[in-house]
């Protein structure tokens, strides 16, 4: 299925395919947040997303969350002007909350090497949270340095490049409503 007949989101750009429609995001980001509901049945939540391509899956996912939490934003980079990660995490803009104590959902669009989300899971670590877990929408299961693999997962990802619903390419079609690799 080619969307780029139909929509002008795509600003003339076509898409290979569609690989996760608005319906299939919508029902696993219900069943993740009971996931996530039933697997923290007491303490203090704090729902952390890793900007910016979690922004979208953050607002969805914390509406389907049946208890009580707070949320809280990171941006992260560790690419400064390369195009290959430098190894080294600069936090660009760090939670206000305090993680003390606090069980933490990290949550990250896609995961792919791992590499910043390993390091991003060490920074936190220093914070003394009572847990960390991971929830990322899609995971392409090419991970060779993440030593914390996502407990709550939304979709196995081919290994394309994927858009939409956060995802980006070039700051353009986080928009989308549903996910679709570019031609």
């Amino acid at each position: 299925m080619s969307a780029s007949l139909v929509d002008p989101r795509l600003q003339g750009r076509a898409l290979k395919r569609v690989a996760f429609t608005t319906d299939q995001i919508r029902g696993r980001v219900r069943e993740l947040g009971a996931d996530i509901s039933a697997a923290y049945p007491d303490g203090d939540l704090l729902v952390l997303g890793l900007l910016k391509g979690s922004f979208i899956l953050v607002s969805d996912l914390v509406r389907e969350i049946s208890r009580p939490l707070q949320v809280d934003f990171l941006v992260v980079s560790s690419y400064g002007n390369d195009m290959v990660s430098s190894g080294t995490v600069r936090m660009v803009y760090d939670a206000q909350a305090v993680l003390k104590g606090k069980h933490i959902l990290l949550v990250e669009d896609i995961v792919d090497s791992g590499r910043t989300l390993s390091m991003v899971i060490t920074v936190l670590q220093e914070r003394e949270p009572a847990s960390i877990e991971v929830c990322a929408l899609l995971d392409k299961h090419l991970s060779t340095f993440l030593e914390h693999p996502p407990r709550f997962v939304g979709f196995d990802a081919p290994n394309e490049f994927l858009v939409g619903y956060g995802l980006d390419h070039a700051e353009n079609f986080r928009h989308l409503p549903y996910i679709a690799s570019l031609q």
